[in-house]
């Protein structure tokens, strides 16, 4: 069965309702045969990565940059996935209380370094998530996991 694997810094109200938003698409009823598996960015391994069939990073914008999580998860995964997962699907959010530019910079740097290639337009919130905000995150776990539909 395809995987869609979510990896996410979750550290505040705002982010976890980015990722329910993000969860409640990829899990909506109408997409059949795709596993959604969540993981912690502190706690996601290589071997998640590498059973996976596509991606959805999610992270604050700590300082201008992506979270410490996020960046160990990149860190620890890097080299181990580098060659097995190229041209794989993922998506991103990102959220910010000001300044996102360089989280987003990090993300698409990053995974350009994995060739992953993006699937569906980044989610850049910034302050509370409005209700279209949310619906772009829902739309973005959707597209990703329908993308996978056998």
């Amino acid at each position: 069965m395809p995987t869609l694997l979510i990896v996410h810094h979750t550290p505040s109200p705002h982010t976890q309702a980015m990722l329910e938003a993000v969860l409640s698409g990829a899990t909506d009823p109408e997409i059949t045969g795709v596993d959604v598996v969540r993981r912690p960015a502190l706690s996601a391994t290589a071997s998640d990565v590498l059973d996976a069939d596509a991606y959805v990073l999610g992270t604050p914008a700590n300082l201008g940059y992506i979270s410490g999580a996020l960046k160990h998860f990149f860190d620890s995964v890097y080299y181990p996935c580098l060659d097995a997962t190229r041209a794989r699907p993922f998506g991103y959010y990102v959220h910010g209380n000001q300044g996102t530019e360089g989280a987003r910079k990090a993300v698409e740097t990053i995974t350009t370094g994995l060739g992953w290639e993006q699937a569906a337009p980044a989610v850049v919130v910034s302050g509370e998530p409005a209700k279209d905000e949310l619906s772009a995150c829902w739309e973005l776990g959707a597209t990703l996991a329908a993308n996978l539909m056998p």
